[in-house]
């Protein structure tokens, strides 16, 4: 069992990450912790209650982080996941609150009580993981591995250069990466090519109670053809967790651009290392035929826990 902590925003794929969390027999969920991003803290924190209650998580901490950017203005992604953030699905209201405490002290207390054993896994910004180095910079020592979705080093997709998690706090990204550790990055090169076509859409019908979520939630992000759809891209990083080898990962540098007029947000990726140690394994490859295998056993075996 693969110990981790997920630092999320959810987010319609936050919400069909945590479903895989929650039905893969490989992790021990330890701790969630929220952040500012697809929507307002607010919302991301009662999305994080509502599917902890619904998954069937029990009693799996739910700690609020920061609710904005380190320097910088706001940026949200409503127009994609709708105004609650989890698009066409609706909950139950939670009935269990909130952890006491802040994420960060969240993050920096579950690393030191077992050094080496919790693997990090952030899918929005990384805000909450830059002000946890920053405060106890041995968080990069006890972290078994962390594991992001984020970045590219392609292309963007709120604007040309520059991916939603990274571009929502290019100053909380740049401190992670420079933090000492090495980032596995899971960015749009690969995300992008996990996509619910009609044939996953079709396999996730049958799941009774978990389709309640799955199904609309899918069908918000965007139209499911037989050939493309939305791509589920936080659910990469729960599944490269599960089983590294579905994933090609390249040693990098990885810096992030803080300043540019049109490229602010930008992961700038190289690979020609020229003897420099590198900050990053990033993906370039994804089994999907794999990755959609894993997905939906762990989907099935959560709904056959959650009943109709």
């Amino acid at each position: 069992m693969t110990k981790v902590l997920i630092d999320c925003d959810p987010g319609i794929d936050d919400a069909m990450a945590l479903a895989l969390a929650a039905g893969a027999t490989g992790l021990d969920l330890v701790a969630i912790t929220t952040v500012g991003g697809n929507v307002d803290l607010s919302l991301t924190t009662a999305n994080a209650l509502a599917l902890r209650e619904f998954l069937g998580l029990g009693d799996v901490p739910v700690t609020p982080g920061s609710a904005g950017a380190l320097m910088h203005r706001t940026v949200r992604a409503g127009d994609v996941h709708g105004d609650t953030g989890l698009g066409g699905a609706v909950l139950p209201p939670p009935l269990l609150a909130v952890a006491e405490g802040h994420a960060v002290d969240c993050i920096i207390d579950t690393l030191r009580a077992a050094p080496g054993e919790v693997t990090l896994v952030a899918i929005g910004p990384l805000t909450n993981l830059a002000l946890a180095v920053r405060r106890e910079p041995r968080v990069v020592e006890w972290a078994r591995d962390l594991v992001i979705m984020g970045g590219s080093f392609t292309r963007g997709n709120h604007n040309p250069a520059a991916e939603f998690n990274i571009l929502a706090d290019p100053e909380a990204a740049a401190i992670v990466f420079a933090a000492g550790w090495t980032v596995k990055m899971l960015g749009l090169d690969v995300t992008l090519t996990a996509m619910v076509t009609t044939a996953e859409l079709d396999r996730m019908r049958p799941l009774g109670r978990l389709a309640e979520l799955l199904v609309p939630a899918a069908q918000f992000y965007g139209e499911v053809t037989e050939h493309r759809g939305p791509a589920i891209h936080d659910a990469c990083a729960v599944a490269y967790v599960l089983d590294p080898s579905l994933v090609t990962m390249v040693p990098a540098v990885v810096n992030v651009e803080t300043i540019g007029e049109f490229t602010r947000g930008m992961t700038v990726v190289d690979f020609q290392l020229r003897e420099r140690r590198p900050n990053a394994l990033v993906a370039t490859a994804l089994n999907v035929s794999r990755f959609w295998d894993v997905v939906l056993e762990a989907y099935g075996r959560l709904a056959a826990r959650l009943g109709d």
